[in-house]
């Protein structure tokens, strides 16, 4: 397959390093575009769960190869590191394999925005006051992807389309709607003082594109559930690409269908 051309991507939250990266998909993904500039939006290596048991399977390693292969052809390749790969903020400004560390960014779009890329979790109340409580957040949050992947397989064997559990529980759940409207409004607010008219980060898990304001704010989302990113096409016209599974076939592997684009900046 030939590989799409854009101008800009920027995705986050791999969690590499976890059982429920889903590394493959995000392979795929990185196989089917080829841009001007990649921006790695943090949360890529989950050190957390690292250090907790080891969890490195061949496809972790090949999302690493492949991005320093785009390097290498040219891609200019940005890491500004999140709170879960905390651990590589300490190298901001030095380069690594022609891939550029940083602690934010910022990008001017075609049409002549400028746009403030962080991972957010300097936005989040939780990580900013008891980051022990959101360590045992992720904990639980591990325990939901894990009971989302058996519903998920009876699905596949009743032929029923991917479900997120997450999602549904973050949208029906006032505390988690509020969590997330703070912490938009947080980012919003943090680009406009910045002085630019756009902001992509990620952090929640939330993949979205609005206008706030004076301020574009754009979630990258996750390659954990959701399998999304944003793309700048060649035209300036930022979109966002949800690279989804449709289901589990009975072996419980996954079956993935053509990716859904939403135009919204």
């Amino acid at each position: 397959m030939t590989p799409t051309h854009v101008r800009s991507i920027w995705i986050s939250d791999f969690h590499l390093g976890t059982r429920h990266s889903r590394a493959d998909e995000l392979l795929d993904f990185l196989r089917s575009y080829e841009s001007e500039y990649l921006f790695l939006v943090g949360d890529i290596i989950d050190g957390w769960a690292l250090s907790r048991s080891w969890q490195w399977p061949q496809s972790h390693s090949d999302v690493i190869q492949k991005i320093l292969r785009k390097a290498r052809k040219g891609t200019s390749v940005a890491y500004i590191p999140g709170n879960h790969d905390a651990f590589a903020r300490q190298y901001a400004g030095l380069r690594f394999g022609r891939v550029t560390v940083r602690k934010s960014a910022r990008h001017t779009l075609l049409d002549g925005r400028t746009v403030l890329i962080v991972h957010g979790d300097e936005f989040d109340g939780i990580i900013r006051y008891a980051q022990w409580l959101q360590k045992l957040g992720a904990v639980a949050y591990g325990f939901a992807l894990a009971l989302n992947h058996f519903v998920n397989m009876i699905r596949g064997i009743m032929h029923r389309p991917y479900w997120s559990l997450s999602a549904y529980l973050k949208q029906r759940t006032k505390k988690a709607l509020a969590y997330i409207d703070d912490f938009e409004q947080l980012v919003a607010e943090k680009a406009h003082a910045a002085g630019v008219e756009g902001v992509v980060c990620g952090h929640i898990h939330h993949a979205d594109v609005r206008t706030m304001g004076t301020v574009t704010y754009m979630n990258c989302g996750d390659w954990v559930e959701s399998c999304t990113a944003l793309v700048e096409r060649l035209d300036g016209t930022v979109e966002l690409v949800r690279w989804l599974d449709v289901g589990f076939s009975g072996d419980g592997q996954s079956t993935r269908r053509q990716p859904e684009m939403t135009v919204n900046a």
